[in-house]
């Protein structure tokens, strides 16, 4: 069955570095999915490397990617302004990145989103914008290559609460980034529970208290995140709520074995 005429579907989903290397990335439907789909022959086609008969698919995402870096390298897009391009006969919309004069947005990462031909490119820019502006808020608005490597699993997390199966389910960038830190923190929850029964419910401090130091920190309530912590502007919105959680892990097992 065919999806309603308003609802918006998009073929791909793709974090690009400056170089144009995916850093995350996800293809649907029949797009670049299979050897025999018509996007995989049209992409084959445009590239010697994968006209080859042994060329996979990862050849032919690896060709598309290049023939995407090739239409946007030089082009900065700001976060509310997205920029459109049409590679191998789809329409691709893409925010962030810089230009060879340094300026642009907050790093050399960029969101690409892939629609079909007939796609509106109006629709298409706000699927972008909505999902960079989560991206910029997760990273601290910090959006370079090595901030997005050190945060991969928000960033994966943050696509699927953005799109399934090439359906939209959410733009809101708040919204967004909350449902991705409330996912992230459940995952971390379930693992520090499984170590601390591992472990005995044992007495050490976590690595995130311990690094604090004891100045001032003995009377903070469990879960309070240090003000030193805070003012080192150097943690994302992530990194701050798992050293919370922490805090008030510890807190709640030196109560219980009082």
């Amino acid at each position: 069955m065919g999806l309603p005429p308003l609802l918006p579907k998009i073929d791909a989903v793709l974090v690009l570095d400056g170089d144009g290397n995916r850093l995350a990335g996800k293809y649907y439907g029949d797009f670049l999915t299979s050897l025999s789909s018509a996007s995989s022959r049209t992409v084959a086609a445009s590239s010697d490397e994968t006209k080859s008969a042994g060329a996979t698919v990862e050849d032919l995402r690896a060709a598309f990617e290049r023939n995407v870096q090739s239409k946007v390298v030089g082009i900065a897009a700001r976060p509310d302004a997205a920029e459109v391009v049409t590679v191998n006969g789809r329409t691709c919309v893409f925010c962030g990145g810089t230009n060879p004069h340094g300026g642009g947005g907050q790093g050399d990462v960029r969101v690409v989103h892939v629609g079909p031909p007939n796609e509106s490119e109006l629709v298409l820019a706000h699927l972008a914008e909505g999902m960079y502006g989560a991206l910029s808020h997760l990273m601290g608005g910090a959006t370079d290559r090595t901030m997005v490597l050190d945060n991969l699993e928000l960033v994966f997390l943050l696509i699927d609460e953005h799109c399934d199966g090439g359906i939209i389910l959410e733009t809101d960038p708040s919204k967004l980034a909350s449902s991705v830190l409330l996912r992230d923190d459940e995952g971390r929850g379930m693992q520090s529970d499984q170590d601390m029964m591992m472990g005995g419910g044992g007495g050490g401090m976590p690595m995130g208290s311990q690094a604090q130091g004891g100045g001032g920190g003995a009377g903070a309530p469990p879960g309070a995140i240090s003000a030193a912590a805070m003012m080192g502007g150097d943690m994302t919105l992530g990194q701050a709520f798992r050293q919370a959680r922490d805090q008030l892990i510890t807190g709640l097992a030196q109560r219980d074995g009082m």
